[in-house]
This record gives C-alpha cells, structure tokens and sequence, in this order.
C-alpha cells in the first residue's frame, strides 16, 4: 500500500519495521473500513483499539481527549450507599440558606456570591456524606481545599450541624463586631473552621498539590502516618487560567500523588461570561491533564440522556456535542424548546430524526438541567472511582449550571456572579422547587427567613451520623499545641564568638547555623530546607550528603559527582526539598510546612531560601496566603541588597524586598548584620514561634553574599538585635583615631551589609574631618515601626508609651543619618519616631551591572558618600561650615 498524499515523516519511520506486508495489510484493514462503513467508524475503531492498547499496559501515547461523554457510564455505577431523599433534603436546606444569608446581608452592602454554590452543592453535599474524613478519627483527617465563592455553603452547612448561629449567618462579612463571619475561607479570622485561604484563585489547587506531596514527605520521613488523608481540591474552571493552577501538575503524577483529586466545577462560566466561548474548556482541560499524566474523569451528563445516548445509533449526538462550543451551550440552558430543536438538533438530519422521538419535556430537562454534578449517584461514582485510582492523581471534570436552583433569573446568565440576591417571589419559586416546608407567613416582614429542620430532626440526625462514621466535623482546624525543646546553645556558640580573622558572608552564616541545628537530638528532624534550585549559590550542598534531597523514589542513578565529599545525593527520606526553578512551589512547599502543626499536629521547622530579588516580587500573594494561614517559618532572603551581587544587574539586584514584607503584618523583618545577631534572633524565632506560647507569625531574614569578619556579640545587645536596634560602637572606641571631645556628634544607623559602609565611614569622620559618630545597628527597621505604632494605638486608649526607638535615641548627640542597601523608604519607617534630626541614603531606582564599589558609588551609600551625607547635615546645623562638604565632595571625587 502507498502512503498517502502529502505525508508527512514522523517518528516511525526511524524505527525499523520487522514485517512490512503485516503493515501494510492493518493499513488496508483500516482503509476498508474508512470505505465501507465511513470515517467515523474507523475512527471509532482505531480509538477502541488504542484504548484497549492501554489497558492490556502497552507503552503507547495515550489519548489525550475523549468523547464529550460520562467517563463511568450508567450501567458502571456503584450502588449509592446513602439515603437520597434524605441527602436531597439536606441539600435544599444548605442551598437555601447560603441564598438567603448572602440575599439578607445585601441590605448592608456587603454582598457576597450565590451562584457558584448553587451549582457545585451536590459535589460538596456527597463528599462530606460519603468520603470526606474528618480529624477525629485516627490519622489526620483529609484536608479540603474549598471554592472560595462557595463559602455560603460551608457556612449553611455549619448552621444545619449547630455550629454556626443565625446571629452568625446575618453577620456574614461583618466581622469588627467579633461575631460575624469572614467573606471566604480565612484561617486568621475563623481558625476553628478553616483550614486553607483559597480564594486567590490559582493558589488553592497549586497548595493542594504540595499538600499532597508534603502528606507523602512526613510518611515517608516517618514522622507522621499520613497513608489515610487525602487532599481534594475545589476549583472552578475558570479559575484554572491562572497559571498557578497548573504550574505543578506534572509534579503530582511524577510523584504518583494518588493521595490527591481535584474536582473541577464545570459550570462553564467564569466572572464575566464563558470561560471558553467559542471553545470547550471540558475537552481541553482533560487534555491538560492526560498530557501532564494524570487519571481525568468527566462527569458531565445526568440520568435524563441516557435515553438520548441510547438512541444515538451513529453517534450523531456524541459528534454534535463535540461540536457546539461552550457559550452556545449556555445559550441553549436559557432558552425554549423550540430553539433547541431548531439549532441543535436541526443540525444534521440524523440528529432531527432522534429529536422527533423525544417529548418537549425530555428535551428541557436535558438542556436545561440534567448535568453529571447535579446528581449525587454521578458524583458518588466519579469519588469513588478517584480514591480508587492508584499510581496517579485524579481530576474530576463536573459539569453543573451555574445558579442551579436559583430560577430562570440567575441559571446560567452571564452576570450571575455578580447577582447578589433574590426577590421574595423567586425565594418562594425556589421554596417550591426544593420542597421546602417554609410558609408563606415567614416572609411576612418583607424579610427571607433562614430555615432549619431542628435540632432533633431526622435530616440533622442524618447528617450528623454520617460526619461521625467519618471521623467527625469538616471542614475544621484543630490545633493541639507541641511545644518543642530550645536547642543546645552550643549550636548558636560558633557565630555569638565571631570568625576570628576569617572573612564569612552572613548567607553562609546562616548556613552554618542551621546545619548545626539540623544535628539537635530532639529538633534536628523537623527542619525542612526548602531551596529553589540554587542551593550551591547559598553554600548548602554541605547538607546534600548529610541530609538528603527528598525523592519519593530515592536514587535510581549514580550521581556523575559520586566520587566528591558533597556529592548530589537523593533519599526516600530526604530532608531537603529542592524544587527545581519554582520560587511558586518552593513557596507552596513552605506553607504545607509552616502549617504542619495544625495539619497533621506535627510542628516543623520550615526554612526557605531563595535569591531575594525572586521571592517577595514574585510570589507575595503566597505571602499573604501564608499569613492567613497562620504558617510559621523562616523565609530567608539570600543574596540580598541592591549592590552586593556583582555584575548581575537590574533583575537581580534587590532592593525592595524589605518594603514588601513590611505591608504583611504576620511578617517579622529582620536585615541583620552580623552573624552573632543571626543566632540570636534565629533563637528568639524558634521561642516565639514553637515554645510554649507560641505566636502565629513567620520570619523574613536578609542575608548577603560579600565576606567580612565576623565580629563577636558585645555584652547586652540581645533585646536591642530582637526589638530592632542597638549602638554597635562609639566614636571613642575607634583605635588611635577618635576625634576631639568637643568634636562635632553625629549617629550613623545601618542595616544588613551598610553596616561596613558606616564603620568606615565613621573612620573618615574622625581621622579627617574630627566628627564624632556612633554607630548603631539597625536590625529591623520594620519591628521598630511595628512597635512604636503600637504605641500610637495605646496613646488612644489613654496609654501613654514610648517608642523603643525613640527610648534607645534618648541622649544621642546629633543628627542621625540612617543608611542601608534598600530604598530609603525602608528605613524612613521610622522617622516620626525619631526626636533627632533624620534623613536616610539608600538605593533607589534600578540596579545595575558594577563591581561593589562602583555600585555603591552609583547609589551614593559607600563611605565617601556616608561622610559628604553626615558633613552636610552638620553643616545644615551649622556645625560644620559649608566648605567642608564641598572639600569632601572634591576629596572625593563624588
């Protein structure tokens, strides 16, 4: 047989072909077919056989899009295990409270999303009757990751269970009081309910997948049994565009992450309209993840097509439905039955001669309603289906009407997420669609009541049977709090006793410090290094051989540096997490960490470092949704500051980090020095974050890459390091340089790597100029602010308390010129605060390509600029004449 017209070459044709006549013989099978029977059923042929290729373990490329058909066709379906009738009324309970909480709080202006619930009801209602675990029972529990436009739900749910009030429900989004309830699932401001911050969209499905992973990580570490929880998570199609959503998809199936199911909710709309008008965003997400390896299950028809299916003899119907992008479809659950006839069906006359043998009545329900999500029997069966998936994750595809229920005014209309309430005539339709026991009289106030069947009612005795044979309420945070041991102190001894003459850079500083913590009998195990790839950057293959890099397979090669003291090793239980170039999965890992004490009641001690320039910037959201979460950790900025990294340039150079973190107020910030305030506020960290009364916050540290010496901890500076600030040294202290008694007074502050700059400065300022200088070191700017705004606020409940900064300046001499390797707005938080004279340098603007030196000098923060910088204040002050800051400038060379 010849090949076609036109063929193109492929990968085949350079694999050698041991029977060429057996070809050519399934060639001509094939083309008989074609020419027999027609194209759609040697198309129908050729995927059979591939898909029976599939299961027989033949290693082909598999199928990446199926028909628009059930994965788990009816006759496949497990018996349902519940009462329907039952789980029905339960149902319509939840859907008419959620309705009714977001309709009455809508007179307050606080609005709030119905219809995204309304459509995925019946995927939450049969999850939390039939699968999801709760932390009551043995292990942890399963974690869900829940939609966070569909919190009205939960929310109704908690009521018909009794643990929401009707007080609460009416204080929906009007938290000040302390009795309300927060708009979406926010662990900070319902931590009894919530586990996870979901409604920055993107982020849920990209934590679920760390959740999972991280799940395996403390099971394969033998830290916690964790074999018994799985993660679902609840998201909407539209939310899959963010590219979070899928960031790590090829993770979960390379790491055979079975523990894992995202169920999609296909109610085709996004915000503002289809999420694929002229498309079909089913199709292509199943693609998306068969392409990325993992089990795809669509459920997407109710029981009203089967007839239509049956009666599908050519497959006419399976092809339209292909067909009919998904704007159109949405038309099509809008309007009569009339349209539908004439513009689906009329499509092809195989398709008019099925319609004619259906009633108006079945063509409404199919069109208007019957979707796979709607029916508790089709989600039961794709649940069970996933959970028993083993080797893959598992998505479900859903497909449900957004606004279900809601009436012909909300179902399916493009401005549906937007629709905040319901008139009283269209509560009373809904009241008659669920079956509601709800008299007219209840609505006598102009007002929609909530409902509840009582206390003691079947549905709530149901209800509740069913969460304790699964192990208790969900979702719900239960936190019971471990405290851990303080390490030795003998970790800490090393950088409080400085490195001599050794020049050490403070990122390997903390390198050094958190390796020797690693060994501490009692905590060592809980540290979780979290690294995006560029652990050799900050000096860590140190812990390659000692630690392990996490693998769930282990070490299936011989790593090519063998042979080396701190070879590339893998472990099953690994202790480090280096996830490749993904500052987003890196941070997604983080949070699985920092929140392990109350995930699993397993505190760990998470740090994550990363170029400082790629973390903030690019992945504050995370922050955010860390803080929200109540994680607690250490984020380490290396490579910090905006002139230490040499020849990088503008993308690397950082200097604005600082002022990122310092808008998230669970964010402590810390930009130390010198190794010895490391350890101390590393020690302090662990205290406030893991001791006996620990604090719901995390850590920012900078750290730098230039190596100085390290000196020795003065006497008494602890409190100053933690509170933010401490006087380092005096004029006096200066060796046969310091300047006359009478000598002019200045207080050079600085942060982070500045501190040199200032030391050398103040070196100037003596031998050349006879100006005294003290310098102090700047620990946090940020911690100083967060202090004297406390101050503030005390002031207003007639409190009268003065800043630290203020207290520590007290006396000082001088004006203060406050210096560091950030943008001056860093440390001018604290300016207000300052009774002296203040003004700042720093790096404002981009960075660029230099040496360090020629960098500082562009910036204007190196010592020359510090002393023209202090001369001119003086001389402002009249202290100094005006001649010596041009002297200086000319001096030099600036």
């Amino acid at each position: 047989m010849s090949d076609p017209v036109g063929k193109l070459p492929s990968e085949l044709d350079q694999l050698p072909d041991r029977d060429t006549e057996e070809t050519a013989e399934w060639a001509a099978s094939l083309d008989a077919v074609a020419k027999a029977a027609g194209t759609r059923r040697a198309e129908y042929l050729l995927r059979r056989t591939l898909q029976h290729a599939e299961a027989a373990g033949l290693a082909l490329p598999k199928l990446l899009e199926t028909d628009y058909v059930n994965t788990i066709p009816t006759a496949a379906e497990p018996e349902f295990p519940g009462d329907e009738a039952m789980e029905a009324r339960i149902t319509a309970w939840n859907r008419w409270n959620a309705a009714a909480m977001v309709t009455r709080g809508s007179k307050y202006g606080v609005g709030g999303h119905i219809a995204t619930f309304a459509s995925a009801a019946w995927l939450y209602e049969t999850g939390f009757q039939h699968f999801f675990r709760g932390k009551e029972a043995d292990g942890s529990g399963d974690q869900l990751y829940i939609q966070g436009h569909a919190s009205p739900g939960i929310y109704a749910r908690a009521f018909l269970d009794g643990r929401v009030s009707e007080q609460q429900l009416d204080n929906f989004r009007q938290e000040s009081g302390g009795n309300g309830l927060p708009s979406y699932p926010h662990p900070r401001r319902l931590p009894w309910l919530w586990e996870f911050p979901t409604v920055s969209m993107g982020l849920g499905p990209l934590s679920a997948i760390y959740q999972a992973r991280f799940n395996r990580y403390l099971q394969n570490r033998s830290i916690k049994d964790t074999a018994n929880s799985h993660v679902w998570a609840f998201l909407g199609d539209g939310e899959m565009d963010e590219p979070e959503s899928t960031a790590a998809l090829a993770l979960a199936s390379r790491e055979q992450l079975d523990n894992l199911t995202f169920v999609i909710n296909c109610n085709l709309q996004r915000l503002d309209g289809p999420v694929r008008a002229n498309f079909r965003v089913v199709q292509e997400l199943e693609a998306q993840f068969r392409g990325a390896g993992w089990n795809v299950i669509k459920s997407l028809w109710g029981s009203a097509w089967d007839e239509l299916f049956q009666l599908d003899t050519t497959g006419a119907l399976v092809r339209r439905l292909r067909e009919v992008p998904d704007a159109q479809f949405q038309t099509y659950a809008t309007r009569d039955v009339a349209y539908i006839r004439n513009h689906f069906f009329g499509a092809n006359p195989e398709l008019v001669q099925l319609a004619g043998v259906l009633s108006d009545a079945k063509i409404a329900e199919c069109f208007h309603s019957s979707r796979g999500g709607h029916e508790p029997r089709k989600v039961y069966a794709a649940y069970k289906a996933a959970l028993e998936h083993k080797g893959a994750p598992t998505v479900i595809l859903a497909q449900t009407v957004k606004g279900y229920t809601l009436g012909a005014g909300f179902e399916s209309k493009n401005a549906n997420h937007q629709m905040k309430k319901l008139t009283i005539d269209e509560f009373k339709d809904m009241r008659d669609l669920l079956g509601l026991p709800i008299p007219d009289s209840a609505f006598a106030d102009g007002q929609v009541p909530y409902g509840h069947p009582g206390a003691n009612s079947p549905e709530v005795r149901y209800l509740n049977e069913r969460r304790a044979a699964l192990g208790g309420p969900a979702p719900a945070r239960k936190v019971k709090h471990v405290a851990l041991p303080a390490p030795a102190d003998r970790s800490f001894a090393p950088l409080l006793k400085g490195s001599g003459k050794q020049e050490m850079a403070t990122t390997m500083a903390f390198v050094r410090l958190v390796k020797d913590l690693m060994r501490d009998k009692e905590t060592g195990k809980r540290w979780v290094p979290i690294v995006p790839d560029e652990a050799r950057t900050f000096g860590m293959e140190s812990l390659f051989p000692s630690a392990g890099i996490y693998s769930p397979l282990g070490q299936t090669y011989e790593p090519v540096d063998r042979d080396q003291l701190m070879y590339y090793k893998e472990a099953k239980d690994g202790q480090i997490l280096n996830e490749g170039i993904t500052e987003a999965g890196a941070m997604a890992d983080f949070i699985a960490a920092c929140t392990s004490y109350a995930t699993h009641g397993e505190p760990m001690i998470p740090f994550y470092i990363f170029y400082s320039m790629f973390g903030w910037q690019r992945t504050a959201d995370q922050m955010w949704q860390l803080a929200d979460q109540l994680g607690k950790g250490f984020i380490v900025g290396a490579t910090a500051g905006r002139t230490t990294l040499t020849g990088e340039g503008l993308q690397h150079a950082d200097g604005h980090s600082h002022l990122i973190a310092s808008t998230n107020p669970a964010s402590l910030n810390y930009d130390p020095a010198f190794a010895y305030e490391i350890a101390v506020i590393v020690k302090d960290g662990l205290r406030r974050m893991y001791g006996e009364k620990p604090e719901d916050v995390f850590y920012y540290l900078t750290v730098y890459n230039e190596p100085k010496v390290q000196p020795a901890m003065p006497e008494g500076v602890e409190e100053g390091i933690i509170k933010g600030l401490y006087r380092f040294n005096t004029a006096a202290d200066l060796d046969g340089a310091a300047p006359a008694a009478d000598a002019p007074k200045i207080q050079l502050m600085a942060s982070g790597t500045a501190i040199h700059w200032v030391l050398e400065a103040q070196r100037l300022l003596a031998a050349e100029w006879n100006v005294s200088a003290d310098v102090w070191s700047a620990t946090s700017w940020g911690e100083l602010r967060r202090d004297a705004l406390e101050c503030d606020e005390a002031l207003l409940r007639g409190e009268v308390r003065t800043p630290y900064v203020t207290r520590a300046l007290e006396g000082a001499q001088g004006p203060v010129l406050a210096v560091s390797d950030w943008m001056r707005q860093v440390p001018d938080q604290i300016s207000q605060w300052v009774e002296q004279d203040y003004t700042s340098l720093g790096t404002d603007g981009f960075g660029l390509s230099d040496t360090r030196e020629g960098a500082r000098r562009h910036f204007g923060v190196d010592a020359q600029s510090i002393v023209v910088a202090s001369l001119a204040q003086l001389a402002r002050r009249g202290e100094v004449p005006a001649s010596s800051v041009k002297e200086a400038r000319e001096r030099y060379g600036l």
